[in-house]
């Protein structure tokens, strides 16, 4: 299953399974032209940004965001992998956590489901 695939997935599980819930799922995924992809960019506060967010209240999160990989994130030892992007987005996830946001790294199809269905019970 590519990343796609697997955005894809979670996007319908959620349509399907929680068909009252209000989500939105980033753009930046998409194939786009340059001169799209800049004026996204542009319209940003800065690089990061999850790729899916579902707009509910629970256990005392404004709203669960959901960063789409293919693998996980994490080296064995459970510290995150060491590279540019990953890191980019970790600090994006460190700035909505603060802010009362529950963010977490999603890299099966059954993580998602799992986590998403504890996030809303």
């Amino acid at each position: 299953m590519t990343e796609k695939q697997l955005h894809k997935s979670i996007c319908d599980f959620i349509k399907y399974q929680y068909p009252k819930i209000i989500f939105n799922t980033d753009a930046s995924g998409l194939k786009l032209t340059i001169g799209q992809s800049v004026q996204i960019k542009k319209l940003r506060s800065s690089n990061g940004f999850p790729d899916i967010v579902i707009y509910e209240q629970s256990q005392g999160y404004w709203a669960l965001f959901l960063e789409v990989k293919i693998e996980t994130p994490f080296k064995k030892d459970g510290k995150l992998k060491s590279n540019k992007h990953l890191e980019e987005q970790n600090e994006m996830h460190k700035k909505l956590r603060l802010k009362g946001y529950k963010v977490e790294f999603v890299w099966t199809f059954d993580n998602a489901v799992k986590l998403i269905r504890d996030y809303l019970k």
